[in-house]
């Protein structure tokens, strides 16, 4: 998953965990993508016929009206996407008595497994939360002379593309010449087999645009031999993270294969954060430095296309709010961190609507992109990530050129 779309992603489930209803009138539904639209409308109307029955007048219209809504957005669509949907409709509170409906619809970034229907105080999320995971998508063989099982590691999913079974003689009783003859015999089909594993390797591998790299294990020196050898696409060889010994080199072996790998997967994420902000950190000790952080100085380097990589944390929680009066029409803007506070026009003394709410890392990723400037969004779990939010806001960037 593309580290902007997960962050989205991330940003969608926080929001969706804050609301909670008055009563039990939050509508979450998932649709998997193989799900004619025809069947999902007919499910809900059910659905919609069964809330007239709902005892609380207040509760009973708000619900009828989300399915309502939902209905009708669902009609925009002949299927689902390819990964399904995810719809979230419901009646929040919002300032003291008043109320408003929210509504949020999601396209997952893998496959919805089943059609879900919920109606609750608070929108249902674990098959989403499931989903965040970890950001990129590993390989993973595992091989010995006999099989050899060939999948993929996406968050914390596996997927088995292909089991393959070798017919490779284990053992044998000839001696003299028979003995060498058979020997050849049984290294040119051990040959065929791995070359057969690598062929499917490279045709799974090389078609997921995503691959970040591969795992591969097995017991002995097999897999050493597979690694070392041209079975592999030379791509394919260059994404090798590491080899590491497992008992099974069936679908258990998989599962055995991430187990093992796991901790060197959580090192290579946060070694590629320490990177680039110790890259910064350097940049800020030297007299001449080509670094410099808060939003004023990121955003005019920005604008002026001198930025190189731009670093954000992700732990940043600030949004860029218009605020409009109802009455006489004037907008006012500020950037808020946390929760937005109400404000009151000058003039005509009643609270602004919120005309507009942008996450601020929108808005440094529009100006990035138009700059050509790379993005870099890091975590605060490692210390070099703590630092960077804590001494330097969460934002900071390293500089093409000074402007003379």
């Amino acid at each position: 998953m593309d580290d902007k779309i997960r962050y989205d992603f991330k940003r969608d489930l926080e929001e969706l965990m804050k609301y909670e209803g008055r009563g039990t009138e939050l509508i979450s539904l998932y649709v998997p993508p193989n799900r004619p639209i025809s069947d999902v409308l007919n499910y809900l109307k059910e659905e919609y016929s069964q809330s007239s029955n709902i005892k609380s007048k207040t509760t009973r219209k708000n619900v009828m009206s989300a399915i309502e809504s939902m209905m009708s957005r669902l009609r925009l669509y002949k299927m689902p996407p390819p990964n399904g949907l995810a719809m979230f409709i419901g009646t929040v509170p919002y300032k003291g008595d008043q109320t408003q409906m929210v509504t949020y619809i999601i396209e997952p970034p893998e496959p919805v497994q089943s059609l879900i229907y919920r109606c609750d105080s608070r929108f249902y999320l674990d098959p989403l939360i499931s989903m965040l995971g970890q950001k990129d998508v590993y390989g993973l063989i595992v091989i010995d002379r006999s099989e050899a099982t060939i999948g993929f590691l996406k968050g914390t999913r596996i997927e088995v593309v292909r089991n393959i079974q070798s017919n490779v003689p284990s053992k044998h009783h000839q001696g003299g010449q028979s003995s060498r003859r058979f020997e050849r015999l049984i290294e040119q089909a051990a040959h065929e087999f791995f070359k057969r594993v690598g062929d499917s390797a490279n045709e799974a591998f090389l078609n997921e645009k995503d691959l970040k790299g591969i795992l591969i294990g097995g017991p002995g020196s097999t897999k050493d031999f597979f690694a070392n050898g041209d079975y592999l696409h030379h791509e394919l060889k260059k994404k090798i993270i590491d080899l590491f010994d497992t008992g099974y080199t069936d679908e258990y072996g998989l599962r055995e294969l991430v187990e093992k790998a796991s901790q060197k997967l959580q090192e290579l994420d946060i070694a590629q954060e320490k990177k680039i902000i110790n890259r910064f950190l350097s940049e800020i000790r030297k007299t001449d430095s080509l670094a410099v952080y808060g939003e004023n100085q990121v955003i005019e380097a920005l604008k002026n296309n001198q930025v190189d990589s731009l670093i954000i944390s992700e732990a940043l929680r600030k949004y860029k709010v218009v605020y409009q009066c109802p009455i006489c029409g004037e907008k006012t803007e500020d950037i808020v961190t946390g929760e937005i506070p109400d404000k009151t026009c000058p003039k005509c003394n009643v609270y602004m609507n919120i005309a507009e709410k942008t996450d601020i890392i929108d808005e440094y990723y529009k100006l990035a992109e138009s700059s050509n400037a790379r993005v870099y969004l890091v975590s605060d779990e490692s210390e070099e990530g703590k630092l960077f939010l804590k001494g330097f806001g969460g934002i900071g960037a390293i500089l093409r050129y000074r402007k003379k």
